[in-house]
């Protein structure tokens, strides 16, 4: 997750392409567009790194303007709105696209195809990246929630043996999460020193991700897909449905099985949880690879393990009101946040350039370069960044690396991936779940009792909003056709 990352920069970008490209192709000299985004590091790293290399391509110049997170959402639909110039490049969270595309170009067609267009992972390239049908911006982050382990605690000898004769099974990555709860059982009541898992539990502290990463894998069902959060139909909340009943009971269960002091963890303290060799495992961001396989931030460097989020066999079909069982668990991921997007208004006057910068920021060789230079908070969004094991081999082991990446490259194309909700008041109804959440952490409600109040919120918030504009945004953002 952009905001937490804490890496230190590196010069990694700066030494691609010198010398390489030819001077001024595309001719921008005198050109000077204006890209903003969240205060740096995060996210505004990669922009002026990327402007550094597309200034040298086309000798036009890049200025990134910078706003705290909290003000940076205004400032931009406040331009969008009044047809404000101000900006010819917008770096935005993808849940902030259905007030932000109707102001929006379209990405030019000679950007849309091609090796390069076609390295974008499906799922921004085809969904995120697109509204109503049209490419109106461009990942520029991957963010998908994955697994984290210790290679050292789960190849010993004595607590495979131990977890063998307590559960009947092999002490493995976990493919569903009753195996993550039995792990993290394990090692929180058999290994001292060490906690079950981490997660982000802290209202305010990216909590609500890491329950709909428990959620998706029962209420994402694959043959109904964009019903996790809403009706796709009819825009009722399904968030107080026996899925996600069964997600915040687990993620409660997590809660108890983590460190004292877990409620209060956001995902910054997920990483210095895992990298400071306090818990077996966690779930977050592509963050904590990472800063885990750095040894000058990690205790556990070198016994860093990777792996897909936990799924389920038994997922819970809305329609019918039953849980549908496979014979394997179901190959599903969360789109956590989903990545930062990079858009260019309408209301620009350098479009064609701002264009062409986003293919620069966005191309294999400088966002690959990006994903592994700290302080840029880029994950990875191309197949080709999963796949040149040189590059990061400069962080990880072998072994390390051949997990992370390949955790990273299949969450993404994940047979049923489960997008994150994006739509016209978010924010509020984030914070109505938010609220309920803590208090279910807390014992004051049960999970039924909580996702019952927050059903009823997002289903007031839907009327007051608009019920059919917000259906129809929904829709949208899962990817289905207008009614």
């Amino acid at each position: 997750m952009r905001m937490l990352k804490s890496l230190k920069l590196s010069a990694g970008v700066l030494a691609l392409s010198t010398g390489a490209a030819l001077a001024c192709s595309p001719d921008f000299t005198g050109v000077e567009i204006t890209a903003t985004t969240q205060t740096g590091p995060y996210i505004a790293s990669a922009l002026q790194l990327a402007g550094e290399e597309w200034s040298k391509k086309t000798c036009g110049t890049v200025k990134v303007v910078e706003f705290p997170w909290s003000e940076l959402y205004p400032k931009i639909v406040t331009t969008l709105s009044q047809g404000d110039s101000s900006f010819d490049v917008i770096a935005f969270a993808p849940a902030w696209a259905p007030d932000f595309t109707p102001f929006l170009t379209e990405m030019p067609a000679k950007f849309q195809e091609g090796e390069v267009w076609e390295d974008i992972a499906p799922v921004y390239r085809e969904q995120l990246m697109v509204w109503n049908d049209k490419v109106l911006s461009q990942t520029m982050d991957g963010d998908v929630h994955t697994y984290s382990y210790r290679i050292d605690l789960f190849e010993d000898e004595d607590n495979k043996a131990a977890f063998q004769e307590k559960y009947g099974y092999e002490l493995a990555v976990p493919k569903t999460w009753t195996e993550y709860l039995d792990i993290a059982e394990f090692f929180q009541d058999n290994v001292d020193g060490v906690y079950g898992t981490a997660e982000a539990f802290r209202r305010g502290g990216q909590q609500f991700w890491f329950l709909f990463s428990h959620v998706a894998a029962y209420a994402s069902h694959p043959d109904l897909p964009g019903a996790m959060f809403f009706d796709p139909e009819t825009m009722d909340a399904q968030v107080n449905n026996p899925a996600w009943v069964r997600g915040l009971e687990e993620y409660i269960r997590a809660s108890k099985l983590a460190p004292p002091s877990a409620l209060n963890f956001s995902f910054g303290e997920v990483n210095a949880a895992f990298a400071g060799g306090q818990v077996a495992q966690s779930i977050g961001w592509g963050d904590t690879g990472v800063i885990a396989a750095d040894p000058e931030q990690s205790t556990v460097a070198g016994n860093v393990g990777s792996g897909l989020l936990p799924s389920s066999t038994e997922v819970y079909n809305y329609k019918t009101g039953e849980w549908d069982t496979f014979d394997e668990p179901v190959d599903t991921s969360f789109m956590a946040f989903g990545g930062w997007q990079a858009a260019v208004p309408q209301s620009s006057q350098q479009q064609e350039a701002a264009w062409d910068f986003i293919a620069t920021l966005s191309s294999p060789e400088v966002s690959g370069a990006a994903t592994v230079t700290g302080g840029t908070g880029v994950n990875p969004y191309r197949i080709s960044h999963t796949t040149d094991m040189e590059r990061w081999s400069t962080l990880f082991s072998d072994r390390e690396a051949q997990e992370y990446l390949d955790a990273q490259r299949e969450a993404v194309t994940a047979d049923n991936v489960a997008l994150d909700m994006r739509l016209p008041g978010y924010f509020s109804y984030t914070e109505i779940l938010e609220i309920e959440l803590s208090r279910a952490l807390a014992g004051e409600v049960t999970p039924q009792e909580a996702l019952d109040t927050v059903a009823a919120g997002w289903n007031d918030l839907t009327e007051q909003f608009g019920r059919d504009s917000q259906l129809a945004a929904y829709r949208a953002s899962m990817g289905l056709p207008a009614q």
